[in-house]
């Protein structure tokens, strides 16, 4: 029996085929397996002449093909990583609030803890070259913001983005690198290390390009939209007037996505990018509780549609509003605990039913703040756990 990730793998290695055009191939036709039996004829319209070269070359021989022979290595390669796995748009785990932008990847490789990939996500980005006080904001953020239950999400670049991913490592919270390469190849080379304690530390790996893949300059802004779509807000610490910070804010307001700036002398050529952001209509910040404070009457809309599932048990119409909200499908019941990570059922198992504070929980579970901090909003989130004053209680 043919392996399911096969033909989507084979269409996502096809020449010259992005995502918009996959995604249109899926509709029109159903499926990749339907696309890749296509005649050719009724193909010529709509693709290169190197992509339908390459379909006929796996129509003839589909093990002997280029794109099928990449797709068989694709599979070893992703078999062989005890902790890589293949997203397809169709799946039930692709990330909800990323299948709603526009031209969604159609194909997320991913490395390291994909439960993370669900939690709330804080964007921060910048310039690759930042002053000595961007790189301490940038780690102070995602500290701070760890520390409050997000998950840091940002692009593994020199500069901020590193800075941001390590602030969330230092607070031994979860954070997301999105790459702009293969996720079998870091950049920059010097990122391995970062790369590797990013998913020891319970965080993930993610690119929607193929195995192999090098960095390529037209990759970066298209590799924005994913940093953007996965968060709630992207936060925007230092970035010139020309740069991939402010396309990535761009993205994330065309997702209806918050955006942050925090603002800086009006001499640094670093902060200019910042106040244009500020002057269309970003919201300054200057602390992360700001942030925190702009993003609670999310968090509380969550909370108040669990409520109003728990009263009606109406799970679908709770799947629905939290789907078109904020893009977080839960088709399943939310006391559900058997759906759980096994993490997160160990984490109940420790809270007891009665109150307790978030010391007590540290103590009981040895686990660090930032972390279950990032555990205990997410089973919010889901309808396991309720806030009851400076307390967390199982539901």
């Amino acid at each position: 029996m043919q392996d399911p990730r096969f033909c989507p793998l084979v269409l996502h290695r096809l020449p010259n085929l992005g995502a918009a055009t996959y995604l249109y191939l899926i509709e029109h036709f159903g499926s990749a397996q339907r696309v890749l039996q296509q005649p050719l004829a009724d193909l010529e319209l709509l693709l290169k002449p190197a992509t339908l070269a390459a379909i006929a070359g796996f129509q003839q021989n589909p093990s002997a093909s280029a794109v099928g022979q990449r797709a068989e290595a694709d599979l070893a390669w992703l078999d062989a990583q005890a902790d890589a796995q293949l997203l397809m748009l169709e799946d039930a785990n692709y990330p909800a609030l990323l299948r709603q932008i526009a031209k969604p990847p159609p194909l997320l490789f991913a490395r390291g803890d994909i439960t993370c990939i669900d939690l709330p996500q804080i964007a921060i980005v910048g310039s690759r070259n930042p002053t000595a006080g961007g790189v301490e904001n940038a780690r102070r953020f995602a500290q701070y913001l760890t520390a409050n239950g997000f998950t840091i999400t940002s692009g593994l670049a020199l500069g901020i983005d590193a800075a941001a991913h390590e602030g969330a490592l230092l607070a031994q919270g979860k954070t997301l690198a999105v790459m702009a390469t293969g996720i079998d190849k870091i950049y920059p080379a010097g990122h391995t290390d970062l790369a590797q304690r990013i998913i020891a530390g319970g965080g993930l790996l993610l690119s929607e390009f193929p195995l192999g893949t090098s960095a390529q300059a037209s990759h970066f802004p298209q590799r924005n939209r994913i940093i953007s779509g996965l968060s709630w807000g992207v936060l925007v610490v230092e970035a010139a007037v020309q740069s991939g910070s402010l396309i990535t804010a761009k993205a994330a307001t065309q997702q209806n996505r918050e955006v942050f700036a925090i603002p800086g002398s009006i001499h640094n050529p670093l902060a200019r990018g910042c106040h244009q952001l500020l002057r269309q209509g970003a919201t300054l910040v200057e602390k992360g509780q700001d942030i925190v404070d702009q993003l609670s009457g999310m968090l509380q809309y969550q909370r108040d549609m669990l409520l109003q599932v728990n009263s009606r048990q109406d799970e679908q119409r709770y799947a629905e509003i939290i789907s078109n909200e904020f893009g977080k499908m839960a088709t399943q019941s939310p006391k559900d605990s058997d759906s759980l990570s096994p993490a997160d059922q160990k984490l109940l198992a420790a809270m007891g039913y009665d109150p307790i504070t978030i010391d007590e929980l540290i103590e009981r579970t040895q686990s660090p703040v930032g972390s279950l901090m990032a555990q205990l909003v997410g089973l919010e989130l889901k309808g396991f756990v309720r806030v009851a004053g400076a307390e967390y209680q199982r539901v």
